[in-house]
């Protein structure tokens, strides 16, 4: 029977990392023997309901961004995660991520030192990751997303658009990213310029979204899931100083910097020659917060990037299933 068929109640718990909403759900049934699994499962299923109804309006809004708790791949993780947003479930989020190492801490899920460092390990619909959350005086002060492999898949891509030819890079932190300057569509990363932003960034995203470079192994992880747009406003006494917006999905716009989207610019500015041992990326979001990443470990070609910043509870809220209510499933007006 569908929790959807008589009346109950879901209980979430509400954060933001620099900004944009993580809402976080235990309780959901999935199936699937792997995180990677249970997200396709999860595409077709009673999970994707929820989402609807916890994503959308009224309860929610377009760009709402949230998890559902679930088992981990094995005893190597603490817990799993699908991560879901108003047109489905992401194959990674580094917000969403330190995130959830604030709110395991916070809930004793994991244990914490009162002074002191604390890892998370959260299995990913796109791997292994980790929250290292370090805590001082009993309060969580900033919590580190370790990403998965991060690499280069393709420069100087040329493609038509609306506003005239561009190059595009194609790059990978854990989910497939369009890297444009927005300088070369005439625009600048601000509150002014965002519809623009949003409608090329989008135009962008789905251009490039069958393009073969952007299909990879596993097949599940290929197509370009956001396009960032950046400015590049030159380098601090550590290292590059960046502002970008990443247009995700379908013209979600992500408030923080983008944790996995980071994750594939530190990639990009690593191969480029300008972040390396020792620097460190100041990464600025369109509302003016700030993660801070580095390369933690270099691979095979590929890059393990960590991200930095801060993770905030909003409070916890419980959310009524009326059987009768035409909007149960909630409704879109993007």
């Amino acid at each position: 029977m569908s929790i959807f068929d008589h009346a109950s109640t879901v209980t979430t718990h509400d954060w933001h990392t620099a900004g944009e909403p993580f809402r976080i759900v235990t309780g959901v049934e999935t199936d699937g023997a792997s995180v990677a699994e249970r997200r396709m499962a999860a595409i077709t299923g009673e999970p994707d309901r929820l989402r609807r109804f916890l994503c959308l309006e009224p309860r929610g809004h377009d760009d709402m961004y949230g998890g559902f708790i679930t088992p981990p791949d094995d005893d190597g993780a603490d817990f799993g995660v699908l991560f879901w947003h108003k047109d489905g479930f992401s194959t990674a989020c580094g917000h969403g991520t330190m995130a959830l190492g604030a709110w395991a801490v916070a809930t004793g899920r994991v244990r914490a030192p009162e002074d002191g460092r604390a890892v998370v390990t959260i299995d990913v619909p796109s791997g292994r990751v980790q929250a290292i959350v370090d805590r001082q005086a009993g309060r969580t002060i900033e919590v580190t997303y370790r990403s998965v492999a991060s690499r280069v898949l393709a420069r100087g891509l040329s493609l038509t658009t609306s506003r005239g030819d561009l190059v595009v890079d194609l790059i990978f932190g854990g989910a497939v990213y369009a890297s444009v300057p927005a300088s070369a569509l005439g625009l600048q990363v601000a509150v002014g310029d965002l519809p623009e932003l949003i409608r090329l960034g989008r135009e962008i995203k789905w251009t490039m979204n069958a393009h073969p470079l952007a299909k990879i192994v596993p097949d599940h992880l290929s197509g370009v899931y956001g396009t960032i747009l950046f400015d590049d406003l030159g380098e601090t006494a550590d290292g590059p100083y960046q502002r970008n917006v990443t247009i995700f999905a379908d013209g979600e716009v992500d408030r923080s910097p983008c944790g996995s989207g980071t994750a594939a610019r530190v990639a990009l500015l690593h191969a480029d020659g300008r972040l390396g041992p020792g620097q460190v990326l100041t990464h600025e979001s369109i509302i003016g917060t700030q993660f801070r990443a580095r390369v933690a470990a270099a691979e095979n070609g590929a890059v393990i990037p960590e991200v930095s910043g801060r993770a905030h509870e909003i409070g916890r809220s419980e959310f009524r299933i009326d059987p009768d209510d035409p909007l149960r499933e909630g409704f879109s007006l993007r």
